[in-house]
């Protein structure tokens, strides 16, 4: 009998619900992971399963890329079929992509409740379609799982009742306390990108408003150089498919300082990041992580769902303006003594106890 299907599509999903998996191992609780197959790269999707020690996934549906209506149609579909078959207690997706948004409205459709993890985020800005994806998750879902009192509030002030919300923290802190040692211990990217005892920024940038845009991606890329020319940095840049072509499309030359590799497995991107001095990033997920790892964080966006990262002192808002982003990484340079508002690292733990299935689980182990 299937107790939890896990619905996920990206490697961020991986990452923050491989704890929550790994604690259903611990528990002996049955599960189905799902992997619509949303990412580009199946051969680094497997190396991230590989690393966090997870199973191969169940049932991999390899919808691939798409437009966000075809994308999300074809996972609709396929989710539907692997629910009707596993018959699963309570579906989880995690975030706001349209692997979620395909998890979420299969499960309302069905005789199955939904957990929404990383509920209540909120952006403001409908203009991203990630927006659109977690505030209809969040609003399909029978329990919410928001990381912080600040996305609760965001929720009891949309009309959820508060019975269904559990303020769990994020499960990036329980992904990160279980694996940087393990990243420090075997991951070799320093010595390979000859990063050992340099100076160096890392730099992620993929969003589609960024890297579609010309005009935004070229100050992007300019801004990250100028802040690198400033402070004696190589700007290390782990280059997504979606990036390489938009480069490519726009016969854009990267800056001297800007320095293009292959994009990262886990291990290895937890090494480089820890290892920055500053990070550079248009990523929700990794806003959150430079918070939780202790380095400094320029997001380079008009806006953040992640605003507790700025509230804390760990990061700060630049857009894609060359002058504001080399300011403010002068700005952000050396800070380190915030505190993580993402929790204590028992994310997962908390999740499970607030579902029926933890309730069976213990009955059976005693």
């Amino acid at each position: 009998m299937t107790e939890i299907a896990f619905v996920l599509g990206t490697r961020p999903e991986i990452i923050k619900l491989a704890p929550v998996i790994q604690a259903c191992e611990r528990r002996r609780i049955e599960y189905a992971i799902v992997h619509t197959g949303q990412h580009y790269s199946d051969n680094l999707d497997s190396v991230f399963f590989d690393q966090l020690d997870l199973p191969d996934p169940d049932y991999d549906l390899a919808v691939g890329s798409g437009s966000h209506g075809k994308q999300t149609a074809e996972m609709l579909v396929e989710v539907e079929r692997v629910l009707d078959e596993t018959a699963p207690e309570v579906v989880l997706v995690q975030g706001d992509t349209n692997s979620v948004l395909a998890g979420a409205l299969a499960a309302s459709k069905m005789d199955t409740e939904l957990g929404h993890v990383e509920a209540g985020l909120r952006s403001f800005d409908r203009g991203m379609p990630e927006e659109t994806n977690r505030v209809l998750a969040d609003h399909a879902a029978d329990y919410h799982f928001p990381p912080t009192d600040r996305s609760k509030g965001h929720l009891l002030r949309e009309g959820i009742s508060d019975f269904r919300i559990t303020v769990t923290g994020n499960t990036v802190v329980d992904a990160i306390r279980r694996n940087l040692d393990i990243a420090r211990e075997k991951s070799t990217v320093l010595a390979d990108l000859v990063l050992d005892g340099s100076r160096f920024f890392l730099l992620t940038a993929h969003r589609a408003e960024n890297v579609d845009d010309e005009e935004r991606f070229r100050g992007l890329l300019a801004g990250a150089h100028r802040a690198g020319e400033a402070h004696d940095a190589d700007v290390v840049y782990p280059m997504h498919p979606r990036s390489r072509s938009r480069v490519e499309e726009f016969d854009i030359d990267l800056p001297p300082r800007v320095r293009a590799v292959e994009p990262l497995d886990y291990l290895d991107f937890l090494r480089a990041a820890s290892s920055a001095d500053l990070i550079l990033t248009d990523s929700g997920g990794v806003q959150e992580e430079a918070c939780v790892l202790g380095v400094p964080c320029v997001t380079m966006r008009d806006n953040t769902e992640r605003p507790e990262t700025v509230d804390a002192g760990a990061n700060r808002l630049s857009s894609c303006d060359p002058a504001r982003i080399e300011r403010s990484v002068r700005e952000m340079l050396g800070a380190s003594d915030w505190e993580n508002p993402f929790g204590d690292g028992a994310a997962a733990e908390r999740i499970l106890r607030a579902l029926p299935v933890e309730a069976r689980s213990k009955e059976v182990s005693q």
